[in-house]
């Protein structure tokens, strides 16, 4: 009576296997100094794959700064970003593009070009890459506007001709300026993204309603100069649960004081039934 032996694996497809992925975006102790204003000091953050990591803080804490250098708009003043497993300081100009080129980033106030139209401005970027037919644009084009909610009627339509919630539609304060209801629409916009395609996102908010709805993860930073030599500049790192119960001072303030904001707005717009 004889048994057949399992074959044993190869070495290197058992070696992947048991090692687990690297994070999509790694800082590793980046500081972002201009002049004699230090923004960003030794931070160190990780993005895993698929993950919905949330940026919050108070104006000034470099929320903004921080998207800039992922996508190599800025470069740390020391400290390096990876992208992928791969320095972004070490990519020359083409290898960077072709990295850029799976960055979506929507710029706070939507960033649209005001003399093209919004089929126009969603073509822009297809266009640039040089890799589609004209026919082929125009049924990708479609296709993003229909997967935001968008009507075929609003393709010819100029920027300024928009509400300001389809603007938001085409993530820096994805809702900033909309009432609760068009806010939720924009979450729920984000949660669809997440679940159509395999995408990692990076929000930077100050809306605790997004915070709540679409974060895997919540990131909390601080002004340097508010915080004392040997503080790190990251008050919080954690799950949105873990948000509401973290016992820093400072992050409760921030928290309760955006949620009671936030009710103060819809106290003076006449309450949810007023919209």
């Amino acid at each position: 009576m004889s048994a057949t032996q399992p074959q044993r694996e190869p070495e290197p497809e058992r070696r992947a296997r048991a090692t687990p992925p690297s994070p999509l975006v790694a800082l590793e102790q980046v500081s972002v100094q201009f002049g004699n204003h230090l923004v960003l000091h030794d931070l160190n953050i990780t993005v895993e794959r698929g993950e919905t990591a949330v940026v919050i803080g108070e104006s000034g804490c470099g929320k903004t700064v921080l998207l800039k250098l992922i996508i190599s708009l800025l470069r740390p003043t020391s400290g390096r970003i990876l992208f992928d497993g791969r320095v972004l300081a070490e990519l020359n100009e083409r290898e960077l593009t072709r990295q850029r080129l799976r960055f979506g980033f929507l710029f706070q106030g939507a960033a649209l070009f005001d003399s093209l139209t919004v089929f126009e401005n969603v073509a822009f970027g297809l266009r640039e890459q040089g890799r589609h037919t004209e026919h082929e644009i125009e049924a990708i084009v479609r296709h993003r506007l229909g997967e935001v909610g968008m009507p075929a009627e609003v393709e010819p339509k100029k920027p300024a001709e928009l509400s300001g919630g389809m603007k938001k539609m085409l993530y820096d304060e994805p809702t900033t300026g909309l009432d609760p209801i068009m806010s939720d629409v924009i979450n729920e916009l984000i949660l669809q993204t997440r679940r159509r395609r395999p995408v990692t996102s990076i929000v930077v908010t100050h809306d605790m309603r997004t915070v709540q709805k679409v974060a895997d993860r919540v990131i909390m930073l601080h002004p340097l100069a508010r915080l004392g030599p040997s503080e790190s500049q990251i008050l919080f790192d954690g799950s949105p649960v873990e948000l509401q119960r973290c016992p820093d001072t400072r992050v409760r303030q921030f928290v309760q004081g955006e949620a009671g904001e936030r009710l103060r707005e819809i106290a003076r717009d006449g309450g949810i039934n007023g919209f």
